[in-house]
């Protein structure tokens, strides 16, 4: 069965609107934090892979990192290890990193890039074993709670990246850094994607998360805030849990010199498209 009439046009309509941003975003590097369920639902995947792939072909630079909490929650309750969970990260003792080594750093990366290889853009995992992109330190909370082997980013060896980026294959990287003495540590990905963008001066940052976006006192979606009410929404405990590393994430970003950064829900299918090729997008603008 051919494609209607009205069906052409719905098509010819977005290719049309997505004309001027392929050309704004052409050359430009944006970084995307992939997780949540665009990472446990198999259609949202191979469509996520598809997205990276086509922005890849029309010019742009994406760099992917991936977080992997449901598929570590998995294993850790198949090990029996219950999970506590302090400022929305996750305590992680020797047995828990051990975990996290195996599922985030090695099979969740290479899973990723074979996807998106296999979608028509070439892609390399860079994760602790094969590069030691990320330098860390131990992160303690402004609480002062000792969250065993999570880390926080010192630096990013950007060469890396860039090697990848000027060869036209697209980094998917892994969140877990190495300190001084070659110790893993276990470090929230949105938090990694912030650094990264910013050490790449990236032109966007963008977060998938599970939800609609940022919501004001009322529960409303907020569809742009500045980094000065993003700062009073965090300061007024408007967001919590998972959702306050990412909005963090994105401020310090945007001050970072990163241009944009996007909050936005990887349950819409294609949701990184609507983002970029779109003048209403979908999700929370932090700009």
């Amino acid at each position: 069965m051919g494609v209607t009439r009205k069906q052409a046009e719905n098509i010819s309509a977005v290719l049309a609107e997505g004309l001027p941003y392929i050309q704004k975003f052409y050359g430009k590097i944006i970084v995307i934090k992939y997780g949540g369920a665009a990472m446990s639902d198999n259609s949202l995947k191979k469509g996520f892979a598809r997205d990276i792939a086509l922005m890849k072909l029309v010019g742009m630079k994406p760099v992917v990192v991936h977080g992997g909490g449901p598929q570590i929650a998995r294993e850790l309750k198949k090990a029996g290890v219950v999970s506590e969970f302090k400022s929305g990260l996750r305590v992680t003792d020797k047995s828990t990193m051990r975990v996290v080594e195996k599922i985030l750093g090695i099979q969740i990366n290479n899973e990723i890039s074979n996807l998106i290889s296999k979608s028509g853009a070439p892609a390399k995992g860079l994760n602790f074993k094969n590069c030691g992109l990320i330098k860390a330190s131990k992160l303690i909370t402004v609480n002062n709670e000792d969250l065993g082997l999570v880390g926080k980013v010192n630096r990013i060896k950007i060469q890396e990246i860039k090697k990848l980026l000027s060869k036209g294959i697209v980094p998917v990287i892994s969140p877990i850094g190495l300190d001084r003495n070659l110790q893993s540590l276990n470090i929230n990905a949105d938090v990694v994607a912030g650094k990264v963008a910013q050490a790449l001066k990236a032109e966007k940052l963008i977060l998938l998360t599970d939800v609609k976006g940022i919501n004001d006192k009322n529960g409303k979606i907020l569809s742009k805030v500045s980094p000065t009410k993003a700062n009073k929404i965090l300061k007024n405990g408007i967001v919590n849990g998972g959702m306050t590393p990412k909005l963090l994430a994105a401020v310090e970003s945007t001050k970072g010199g990163v241009k944009s950064a996007h909050i936005i829900d990887g349950r819409i299918p294609h949701a990184l498209m609507l983002e970029i090729l779109t003048k209403e997008g979908v999700g929370t603008l932090i700009s």
